[in-house]
C-alpha cells in the first residue's frame, strides 16, 4: 500500500529524525532501516531529557514505544 505508515517512512531513510517515546524521552538520530513492526534503528542517536542530553550511537527502537516522529527536512526531494 502506498500511503502506508512504512512506505512513508522508507522515503526518510538516511535523514535525520526526532521521536518522542511513551515515556517522555527524546530520541533523534539518522534513520537506517526499519521493520514490519516499525521498530527503528537509528544511527549517530542522541537521547534528550530535562536533566541532560546524552549520546546513544546506533540504536534500535521498539515501534510500539513510539508516540511520535518528526522529520525535519520531510520526504521531500526523495522519489518512491
Amino acid at each position: 500500500m502506498q500511503g502506508s505508515p512504512g512506505h512513508l517512512l522508507d522515503r526518510l531513510i538516511r535523514q535525520r529524525v526526532a521521536l518522542v517515546l511513551k515515556d517522555s524521552r527524546t530520541i533523534s538520530g539518522t534513520l537506517l532501516g526499519l521493520d514490519e513492526h516499525m521498530n527503528l534503528v537509528l544511527d549517530d542517536a542522541d537521547e534528550m531529557t530535562e536533566e541532560a542530553t546524552k549520546h546513544l550511537g546506533r540504536l534500535v527502537l521498539r515501534g510500539s514505544n513510539i508516540v511520535t516522529l518528526h522529520a525535519p527536512h520531510g520526504a521531500a526531494g526523495r522519489s518512491a
